[in-house]
């Protein structure tokens, strides 16, 4: 019996959390990409533990900046060299502006360290699992073969201009999901992005009382933030095989919130 191994970036806490938590009760083992806090991704290695099906699951947290060429590398080694094999990839791991400012201000430290985290990172991680597919040809241990999903944001198609960098960070992650799709579905690989709202995580805490209000306005049509748990099964849908025939759709977990309204 195959176990598949799914690498999820940034699964230390938060989205990457949930969604590690989610294949774990699907019964895949999970490599936990973290970049700094250890004793996170030891909690999420726990959890993963209590959520999992079966003894033989292993969940084994991998220390690594997707934003470094060489921590790359080294990612994708030491999955293999634990695991034995990577039967899919969710590129989850991104991050925030350090300082939120408006584009007359913004700076290009930010803008760069932004689009090499949360683009330039996924995307060449991206090439050098797919490469390793492609020359290897492993028998994949998924329902409909190897799968690649990218997390993006509602932030791909919406403009806020406090938060310039990240916004254009995201939008190239979508398009870099839709360019994976065409090049990799004649491989056999599936290729899907999953599209977060508002999110309960410690990048929107910061912003927590004024998107409140808000959503007690009815800025999210369903009336809630999203959780971690929301995305994780979306994601666990699309790794399960459940949406076959989807290869580069757009899957919103935002509850209503992408919903054009008068």
């Amino acid at each position: 019996m195959t176990t598949p191994v799914i690498l999820v970036t940034g699964a230390g806490r938060g989205l990457g959390r949930g969604i590690a938590v989610q294949l774990a009760a699907q019964g895949c083992s999970v490599a936990i990409n973290f970049v700094g806090n250890r004793a996170c991704a030891d909690e999420t290695a726990a959890l993963c533990r209590k959520a999992s099906k079966a003894r033989w699951q292993r969940f084994v947290p991998l220390q690594a900046d997707v934003g470094s060429k060489a921590d790359r590398a080294r990612l994708v080694s030491e999955t293999l060299s634990e695991f034995g094999r990577i039967d899919a990839l969710v590129n989850n791991a991104g991050i925030a502006p350090r300082v939120r400012a408006d584009l007359t201000l913004a700076t290009e430290e930010s803008f760069e360290e932004l689009v090499r985290v949360n683009l330039q990172g996924p995307y060449f991680l991206t090439q050098a699992v797919v490469r390793h597919w492609l020359k290897r040809r492993p028998r994949p241990g998924l329902p409909g073969g190897h799968k690649v999903v990218f997390i993006t944001s509602i932030s791909a198609d919406t403009a806020s201009v406090n938060r310039g960098d990240y916004c254009i960070s995201k939008a190239g992650l979508s398009m870099a999901a839709q360019l994976w799709a065409v090049r990799l579905a004649k491989e056999g690989i599936q290729v899907v992005e999953v599209r977060p709202g508002l999110m309960a995580t410690d990048m929107t805490a910061v912003s927590k009382e004024t998107y409140d209000r808000l959503i007690a306005e009815g800025l999210v049509p369903q009336g809630r933030w999203g959780t971690p748990e929301d995305v994780g099964l979306a994601v666990r849908s699309v790794i399960a095989g459940d949406l076959p025939f989807s290869a580069g759709s757009v899957i919103t977990v935002d509850g209503g919130l992408h919903i054009r309204r008068l």
